[in-house]
This record gives C-alpha cells, sequence and structure tokens, in this order.
C-alpha cells in the first residue's frame, strides 16, 4: 500500500493539519501513559483538558462546543473497522503513525464499504491535525515497532456507551456509541460487540 503524507494535497479532501497551536505540553503530559501490546483508548483524561491549549481547541476548533481530551496508545497494523462521527476529530501525533481514512459518501446503499477504497496517511510527531466528520477512520497504526500514541479530541460524551435503544435499520444498525457510527470487518470480533459487519474486501495490513 502506497503510503502518504498528510503534508500531501491528496489529505485535503480527508482533513487538514492546524497551525499555530503549541503542542509541546500535551505531548510531554502524553509520555506517561501507557503503551500497551494491543490498543487502549482512553475519551477523557482531566490532565490532558486541564492543558492551556484545551481551551484553544475548545474555542478555536469547536466553536466553544464542551470537548473531551483523551488518547489511543498502542500498537496495530490493521484496518479492522471504519467509523465518523458528526463532527471533526481532532488529533496530535505524540510519535509517528499511520491513518487509514476513506469518506463517507462512499458508503454503499447497504451500508457497506469497500475496503480498497482506503488510503493510508503518514502523520508525524508533533503534527495536529483535523479529521473531517464525512472521514472514515479508526485505531492509529505503527510506523515502527515501537508502537504509537496519539491524543485524541471530541466533543464531550463522544464514543460513551448509548444510552438508548436503538432500532437496528438503516443508518443506525451503524451507530455503536454516542456520536460513533461504525462499521466492522468479518475477521475481527466487533460483530459479538454488536457492531454492524459491512466491510467488504480483505482487513488491509500495513505491514
Amino acid at each position: 500500500m502506497i503510503i502518504k503524507k498528510v503534508t500531501d494535497i491528496e489529505f485535503k479532501r480527508y482533513g487538514q493539519v492546524l497551525k499555530n497551536y503549541d503542542c509541546s505540553e500535551l505531548i510531554e503530559k502524553m509520555a506517561s501513559t501507557p503503551l500497551p501490546e494491543d490498543v487502549i483508548y482512553e475519551p477523557s483524561i482531566k490532565e490532558l483538558e486541564n492543558l492551556k491549549i484545551a481551551e484553544e481547541l475548545r474555542i478555536r476548533e469547536f466553536g466553544e462546543l464542551p470537548i473531551q481530551i483523551g488518547y489511543c496508545n498502542g500498537n496495530n497494523y490493521l484496518l479492522n473497522a471504519v467509523e465518523y462521527h458528526r463532527s471533526s476529530e481532532i488529533n496530535v501525533a505524540v510519535t509517528n503513525f499511520i491513518l487509514l481514512l476513506g469518506f463517507q459518501q462512499d458508503i454503499e446503499k447497504d451500508y457497506t464499504y469497500d475496503t480498497s477504497k482506503i488510503q493510508a496517511f503518514l502523520v508525524p510527531a508533533g503534527t495536529i491535525i483535523e479529521v473531517y466528520a464525512t472521514t472514515l477512520h479508526y485505531a492509529p497504526c505503527n510506523v515502527k515497532e515501537n508502537g504509537f500514541k496519539c491524543v485524541v479530541v471530541l466533543p464531550r460524551d463522544t464514543n460513551l456507551a448509548l444510552e438508548s435503544k436503538i432500532e437496528k435499520t438503516g443508518e443506525d444498525a451503524l451507530l455503536f456509541a454516542r456520536n460513533k457510527w461504525l462499521i466492522g470487518h468479518k475477521d475481527t470480533d466487533l460483530g459479538k460487540q454488536g457492531a454492524f459487519i459491512g466491510l467488504k474486501g480483505i482487513n488491509i495490513s500495513i505491514k
């Protein structure tokens, strides 16, 4: 698979590299977060949300909406699923990592998605990016064997458990958590967790 960079023109349809943010304190705080052999996601970490940059992001990137700042750390080489939100997501690359991205507009009428349409982008350490609401994404992938660390900024309560029981018809079948619509691959155990299994094609690996 060809791996492009977020500075390449192809990334402009998926998101943008943000400017004029000092991420040094945020990256420093991330040094003490775990780096497991699999993948861990924590939606809200108070120590990160108390930093100066948190208020800047809340105002400038989310128009003063309440936000949460957490992280996704670990080791991963597979696509496994794609998800989207009704809002942009901000990522800060604490280490180098690769994002596998697609377009929500390419989801078929039956809510399946062909993994051959996925593109890979390298996000260099220290970079802060916006991933647009219509961009399909999931957990980052390793660049090297020493894992990845990624700060994740989203509207408050995104990715928490649903409180309502939703009838699994149409797009509602994809609603997996708050503000999280997800399509899983058959080669994962996401179906056992209640996820819609609709990825067609191979479970892409960057190895």
